[in-house]
């Protein structure tokens, strides 16, 4: 799909299909009381501008669909319709930004993402986006409509037969902008989606296709695409001489040999050092506690290196991107999480890189096993902050749902410097309690601590677990990204399967 940019009034563009966002009429506080008498509400009124656009090319379509539809311009609502054979433009979508006091980058996102979902089901191999409302801010509102398009557009096909290719609006043209200022802004916007998309792929993958050995080229590949970054895979061997134990623990029973993944960012003189590290189970079984039963989710335990999936597609970003003056780190330990007769038991003890011991009382939570070497890696490198995300646990679904992540940080500047990037990213995250009593819930009889505690406030016990394994940097954060990585249903700019989650928040994180 190609997206153009011009100055041309949306009066004189020409072409199959027009989208046009507009906010929403302002609230009325005499509304809810003529609603609860039973009289008409007014619905939203046309500008000067769109009201001598619907009379003179539309054909007074769009007073016909607001009356009809009712629609008020909030913030998810739309409606469409024909305008006719003869006309300039043949179809015509009103999409609501909502409330403009309100209004950010994301509901441009989303309206951009209904426009060309809603051209690609009316089969129009030319769409128009016209926001004639723009806000001042031209590049960075052009990059999230470029965003929302890419994104939305994007259907992972890979599996499927050829003759099911579904139909892709061929171009999209933002008309009423400047282009010299529009232009780069679709560019950074290309180069941060293919980031996306390369999650998002890694994560609907099933678990033959990418395995240890598939991340581990794929760091190798994004570290070719740029001079500023150097690549470090480190085989088993060099793994047991870093005495990384847990990490190896949970890969022995797997037929495929673990991958321990180091890429390198660095550009100018850096300001700020920092480490990525990403939980990269291809497949998780559960070990000899293996997932049995309805609700155990085994067949999508593929997803669980969403954690790596958005570091690599992070890293990807930087790549293209090019930020200056800074180092970050890109790390995965990678493995699978698999039964055979070296399998790790139930009440075995695992010695992780920092000298600590575990008894692991569940094979199930391997996760935190792997990161725990991946972070001691990561707080000897002398970075001033270390950020993980992983697939964790089933508690922080339970907890947030599938649409927030967790976040839990013990320097709260740099928690707050994470919410600012997943905000500008349209990322939800929430920040919850590092409630250090929790921790007794992993004393251990035999050992320094178990490796699970009991149901109750599990995905904080799971992150005071990782909190044992970073002692030299002074702010980290984990990211508990089990929800969002992965959704059945198709919603805004994601359509079912990996959805690329956090790849956009870390890249603004470095970037800022």
């Amino acid at each position: 799909m190609k997206i153009l940019t011009s100055e041309t009034a949306t009066q004189f563009w020409r072409g199959d299909a027009l989208a046009i966002a507009v906010f929403a009429k302002p609230k009325d506080p005499n509304e809810k009381t003529a609603q609860a008498e039973g009289q008409v509400v007014k619905t939203l009124e046309l500008s000067e501008t769109l009201k001598q656009l619907d009379i003179k090319v539309l054909a007074c379509t769009l007073t016909d669909l607001i009356a009809e539809g009712e629609f008020t311009g909030e913030s998810g609502t739309s409606v469409s319709g024909r305008v006719g054979i003869d006309y300039a433009v043949r179809k015509v979508i009103l999409i609501g930004l909502g409330d403009p006091a309100k209004a950010n980058a994301d509901e441009w996102r989303k309206a951009a993402a209904t426009a060309v979902k809603w051209a690609n089901k009316e089969k129009a191999p030319s769409l128009a986006i016209a926001f004639p409302e723009y806000n001042q801010d031209v590049s960075a509102t052009t990059q999230a409509i470029a965003e929302g398009l890419l994104l939305a557009a994007h259907q992972d096909k890979r599996f499927k037969s050829k003759n099911n290719q579904p139909w892709r609006v061929e171009q999209v043209e933002i008309v009423e902008t400047k282009p010299e200022i529009a232009d780069p802004a679709i560019a950074k916007a290309q180069q941060i989606v293919d980031g996306v998309i390369l999650a998002r792929e890694l994560v609907s993958a099933p678990a033959n296709i990418v395995t240890p050995i598939t991340l581990a080229e794929t760091a190798v590949a994004i570290a070719s695409e740029s001079e500023h970054f150097t690549a470090k895979i480190l085989e088993q061997a060099e793994c047991e001489a870093l005495g990384m134990g847990a990490f190896l623990g949970v890969a022995r029973a797997s037929d495929i040999p673990p991958k321990f993944i180091h890429l390198t960012y660095s550009n100018g003189t850096p300001k700020r050092k920092l480490a990525i590290v990403g939980k990269g189970l291809t497949f998780d079984s559960g070990g000899l506690n293996l997932k049995t039963g309805i609700g155990s989710s085994i067949e999508l335990m593929k997803t669980d290196m969403g954690g790596s999936a958005a570091a690599l597609g992070a890293a990807k970003v930087i790549a293209h991107l090019q930020p200056t003056d800074i180092e970050v780190h890109f790390i995965v330990a990678t493995c699978e999480n698999m039964v055979n007769g070296s399998a790790m038991r139930p009440g075995d003890i695992l010695t992780a890189s920092n000298g600590k011991t575990i008894e692991v009382n569940n094979t199930d939570a391997e996760g935190r096993l792997t990161l725990a070497d991946a972070l001691v890696y990561a707080d000897k490198l002398g970075v001033d902050a270390i950020v993980d995300l992983a697939t964790l646990t089933g508690a922080c679904v339970v907890a947030l749902g599938e649409d927030i992540a967790g976040m839990w940080s013990i320097d709260d500047d740099f928690a707050e410097a994470i919410a600012k990037a997943a905000k500008d990213a349209g990322e939800k995250f929430w920040r919850m309690p590092l409630e250090n009593p929790y921790f007794d819930q992993l004393k251990s009889v035999v050992a320094d601590f178990k490796n699970t505690g009991s149901r109750a406030g599990g995905a904080i016990t799971g992150a005071l677990f990782l909190k044992q394994f970073v002692e030299k940097t002074k702010a980290w954060a984990h990211l508990d990204v089990a929800g969002p990585v992965w959704t059945e249903r198709e919603s805004g700019y994601n359509n079912a399967g990996g959805t690329g989650f956090a790849v956009r928040t870390l890249v603004n994180l470095i970037i800022n």
